[in-house]
């Protein structure tokens, strides 16, 4: 894969370059804003220090959820699959990214 593949990511104040599919770069991205919230939550609960023990613990917090559904699968919601919203919201960032970065008239 070439470096035109390779997504930066930034989790808890680090990039991470990433290579991967350019079909996969919109889940890869959505995946990263998601471990960076988890990893977020715990560090401003204090309760856990350290960024590779916050990581654990928001890797078993994420595999406890993901375990959890598979057990019992959450309905769809108006038809639309959680990929199509998850698809949806990082079109929406984008064009706000976009329009912020656009100077105004």
């Amino acid at each position: 894969m070439s470096s035109s593949n390779s997504v930066t990511v930034q989790i808890l104040d680090k990039e991470y370059s990433i290579i991967c599919p350019p079909e996969e770069r919109s889940n890869l991205i959505s995946a990263a804003r998601y471990l960076d919230g988890k990893m977020r939550e715990i560090r401003s609960s204090g309760k856990v220090i350290g960024a590779d023990r916050i990581a654990v613990m928001a890797a078993l917090n994420i595999t406890h959820d993901l375990l959890h559904r598979q057990e019992r699968p959450a309905p769809q919601v108006g038809g639309a699959t959680r990929e199509q919203v998850r698809d949806l919201l990082e079109r929406v960032d984008q064009a706000l990214a976009n329009d912020a970065d656009t100077p105004s008239n």
